[in-house]
């Protein structure tokens, strides 16, 4: 320990240089207060995330296409790694707190079901079912961050990380992301309306710059790899993207991403928001548009998707029959109820604990569950 005050002011010195719209990291706030150690409180939320175990599912979790015979189409771990490469590009430039950006980002989409946006769906008609609440994934997230991980004990990340999760939603599109300044009794009341009205949620702010900038990248991060992978299944021709965008932002991932990124920090350095200028904001716009309608619309049959939400309402009442029914050879039991502290089972309704464990499933374990049951 002979040089730990002089590791811990290496640490903390980079924040001489930001902004004075960065968030410091001496603002952090946790519910409980933890030991200090050299690593500023942001940068061991980065450790956190990526210790935890459901980080490793990432790896095996839809970001699009599920179950594809092709090594090179994304999953939920490289949209991640994209978001956070991309965001802390920006927070460099605009010499933001790059430790928050990269655990905001990191952690975003924990929460994500396996099928991606089907499977978020199929368990949000579920949740809505069963308990009266929307299910989206962004809450889940905070929901697994807080309650879930760790054997339920929670990871206790910061407020702001987990606020920045909570307000990632890169669906909501806007030319201007600005923070809106919260107290932690504001996050928390804001994360429990979320689960009586969706729509509000979705038009939440990160109470960060930062925050800003994962949201905007979200939307970075998956626009022109979303391209790619389709062209990579051959179910979709770099010829028919629309002219009007590829004439702004370019054709390929590579210089979508550029031009989106030297656009925002062009129209965003010593500012208190994120900004796009008007021609990049609209050729976005028109290219989430496009995708939706030829990509996202189509990554599942009808037929997929009839059989997806059978076998995920069989696995939902078969996994709540053996709660019920205290079945300790359940799978439910086995990797997960087995594990969990006393606390997050006293705490915790049986219908929660499904959803819990069927949002934390990988694709591999959710189609080998369904088929098990020969639906």
């Amino acid at each position: 320990m002979k040089y730990f005050e002089q590791a811990k002011n290496n640490f903390w010195k980079e924040e001489e240089t930001f902004s004075k719209y960065a968030t410091k990291s001496s603002g952090a706030i946790r519910v409980k207060e933890i030991k200090d150690d050299i690593r500023t409180p942001f940068f061991r939320d980065v450790d956190r995330i990526i210790h935890a175990l459901s980080y490793t599912r990432y790896a095996d979790k839809t970001q699009v296409y599920s179950y594809k015979e092709n090594d090179h189409i994304s999953k939920r771990i490289i949209h991640v790694q994209l978001v956070s490469k991309i965001a802390r590009t920006i927070g460099r430039a605009l010499n933001l707190n790059t430790d928050l950006i990269e655990a905001i980002a990191l952690g975003h989409d924990i929460g994500h079901t396996p099928l991606g946006h089907t499977g978020e769906a199929l368990l949000n008609e579920i949740s809505k079912r069963e308990l009266g609440e929307y299910f989206s994934h962004n809450i889940q997230s905070v929901r697994h961050y807080m309650v879930v991980e760790n054997k339920g004990k929670g990871l206790n990340l910061t407020i702001q990380v987990l606020d920045g999760i909570m307000c990632h939603n890169g669906e909501m599109l806007s030319n201007k992301y600005a923070p809106v300044s919260k107290t932690m009794e504001e996050f928390f009341q804001q994360y429990q309306n979320a689960y009586l009205d969706l729509a509000a949620s979705r038009k939440f702010h990160p109470m960060t710059l930062e925050g800003c900038v994962v949201r905007i990248s979200d939307i970075i991060g998956y626009i022109g790899r979303d391209i790619e992978d389709a062209i990579n299944l051959g179910l979709l021709q770099r010829e028919e993207l629309p002219k009007e965008v590829t004439k702004v932002l370019g054709d390929n991932n590579k210089d979508i991403i550029n031009t989106i990124v030297i656009d925002i920090i062009d129209n965003s350095i010593g500012k208190n928001y994120i900004q796009l200028s008007d021609s990049v904001y609209q050729a976005l716009v028109t290219l989430k548009k496009f995708n939706y309608q030829n990509i996202y619309n189509k990554s599942l049959t009808e037929e997929d998707r009839d059989y997806y939400f059978r076998g995920m309402n069989q696995i939902y009442s078969k996994y709540l029959e053996d709660i019920q029914k205290k079945n300790h050879q359940s799978i439910i039991y086995r990797i997960f109820l087995d594990y969990q502290d006393k606390t997050y089972l006293e705490n915790t309704h049986p219908k929660r604990m499904v959803i819990d464990f069927i949002a934390g499933m990988t694709d591999d374990l959710f189609l080998h569950e369904i088929e098990k049951l020969d639906i």
